[in-house]
């Protein structure tokens, strides 16, 4: 068995999509357009991510986060760029070691974590 999608329930699905879109690099789905009820990031080699529109707001700590590593950037420069697009800090775990990451929260509230990328484990 494998993982097709990851799934967002969420008001905008084309709005959330776009910022999930520019934080991975994913391309929206040609099919997919402003105003539908599910958009699909397509991925290859890894599962997709699928907005669904909900009628109901995020009320509660998601059960099930995504845990992003950089690449071609730091932690701490990754961070930087995804506030620059809409993200926010929702809880900073970074230690005076370097080691730690941090639970961010995107446009619609979804908590997702910024850890060090491989080039920063395999230094320290």
């Amino acid at each position: 068995m494998g993982i097709r999608h990851i799934t967002f329930d969420c008001a905008d699905p084309y709005a959330l999509a776009g910022f999930w879109s520019r934080a991975t690099g994913w391309p929206i789905s040609p099919d997919d357009e402003p105003g539908d009820d599910e958009v699909l990031l397509e991925s290859s080699g890894s599962p997709g991510l699928l907005f669904i529109r909900v009628p109901e707001p995020k009320s509660a700590k998601n059960r099930v986060h995504l845990d992003l590593r950089p690449s071609g950037r730091t932690r701490d420069e990754q961070v930087e760029w995804l506030l620059g697009i809409g993200a926010t800090v929702h809880d900073d775990q970074r230690r005076p070691d370097g080691t730690g990451w941090v639970t961010m929260a995107d446009p619609e509230g979804n908590e997702f974590c910024v850890e060090r990328s491989a080039a920063e484990r395999a230094s320290g």
